[in-house]
């Protein structure tokens, strides 16, 4: 059983893309509800009133069972499908452990017809114990096993290359111009890369990033979408970043110091899921490839022998079930070390399924004073993938979407 916050979650994504004031108020007033009783559940659970916490998670289910509150606002009917399905499983994890085994199976299978998707929790874990030799448990935990992010995407389609040659799309902003050389003496970077090879500057840059600026990703900062006003923004109000404004910022070091850079969008293949994941890719001349960047986990990936990985590389490992190796330094805010086993297994493989970029790497590539027309946007994806939510030019052409800078 796990304390579940996608509700909040979504909210706070919603909050920031919604321009209604109504919709902020009506979010706001179903978040003061449902947390308010998600807080006496929790304290009831955590006194060890199993019986008495039923009450209060039977009134949440109830509660994402008749809110209409996603017709009215920016929040997903998807997410409240998805929090309502997590907390009938909750309900049959107190069941299980309040001895009454046929309520517990038959809660946690309607959880698993909402959608409850969280495999390794529910093969591991001890609340459902008393469920494990039982038949329709088992054959619940198969349904939720084909439902594992490296699973979707070892199943995705491949790619295809595109027989009508085209123009390199993608441009970077000269480290000469105004604004990245600003970036560049404002935070010392030519101190900060040392004097060491191209990849000892590129994971220099990457370790202070993460360092400097912390990653916050229920938060999106109201500043403009640049390194300098972002890191002024966390040192003022003490609020972190989410990945994409990082990922935006470490692009902007990196091309200041002459180095091509992206902030790559990795987006899962469920259109009903919202939640991706910002990371770089970073042009190495040393390896004459791009490397896999993530400021948000201080993370690069490695194969067997070392070799450090592109983007394309990490995902093809893992669909062919390659060996991968994530940093020793991998970690979250310096308070939760990365394992392999869960960001690149389950994190990342559900948010690898396909990419997207914008065409012209730049500083402040986004400001909310600009107008940023998806024509700026171009998404790769595998054959046959059917998925609007990323209105923009599309290609199913790797070596294109990962063309080598010119």
């Amino acid at each position: 059983m796990k304390t579940r916050r996608i509700i909040i979650m979504v909210v706070a994504t919603a909050l920031v893309c919604m321009g209604s004031f109504a919709q902020s108020q009506r979010i706001m007033q179903f978040q003061e509800e449902y947390s308010k009783i998600q807080s006496h559940y929790q304290e009831l659970l955590h006194s060890g009133q199993r019986k008495e916490a039923m009450e209060p998670l039977r009134t949440l289910i109830i509660m994402l069972d008749t809110t209409t509150v996603f017709k009215e606002t920016e929040i997903p009917e998807a997410a409240i499908i998805e929090q309502k399905a997590n907390c009938v499983y909750d309900m049959a994890c107190l069941y299980a452990l309040t001895g009454q085994k046929k309520k517990a199976l038959q809660e946690l299978e309607k959880s698993v017809d909402l959608g409850y998707k969280n495999y390794n929790n529910m093969r591991y874990d001890n609340d459902l114990q008393s469920l494990r030799k039982d038949k329709k448990f088992q054959a619940l935990l198969a349904e939720v096993k084909g439902r594992r992010p490296l699973g979707v995407l070892q199943k995705s389609a491949p790619y295809a290359i595109d027989s009508v040659k085209k123009d390199n799309p993608f441009r970077y902003q000269p480290q000469e111009s105004m604004n990245l050389r600003m970036v560049r003496d404002y935070f010392k970077l030519d101190s900060v890369a040392g004097q060491g090879d191209e990849l000892s500057k590129i994971i220099n840059l990457l370790h202070f990033a993460h360092d400097n600026i912390r990653h916050d990703g229920n938060n999106r900062a109201f500043a403009e979408l640049d390194a300098i006003d972002l890191y002024n923004y966390y040192k003022t109000t003490g609020r972190g970043v989410n990945c994409r404004q990082l990922a935006i910022s470490l692009c902007e070091m990196y091309l200041s110091m002459g180095i091509p850079a992206r902030y790559v969008t990795c987006m899962p293949a469920d259109p009903n899921d919202y939640e991706c994941h910002v990371i770089n890719t970073v042009w190495s001349n040393q390896l004459q490839k791009w490397l896999y960047i993530d400021p948000t986990m201080d993370a690069w990936v490695m194969d067997e022998d070392g070799a450090m990985l592109s983007i394309a590389e990490v995902r093809e490992r893992l669909i062919n079930d390659q060996p991968l190796v994530l940093c020793e330094t991998a970690n979250w805010n310096h308070e939760s070390q990365q394992t392999k086993e869960y960001y690149l297994d389950e994190y990342m493989a559900k948010n690898l399924y396909y990419f997207v970029c914008k065409k012209i790497s730049r500083f402040n590539p986004e400001s909310v004073y600009r107008n940023n027309p998806p024509e700026d946007d171009i998404r790769l994806i595998p054959t046959g993938f059917v998925n609007d939510n990323w209105k923009c030019d599309t290609t199913t052409d790797p070596a294109f979407f990962w063309a080598k800078p010119e």
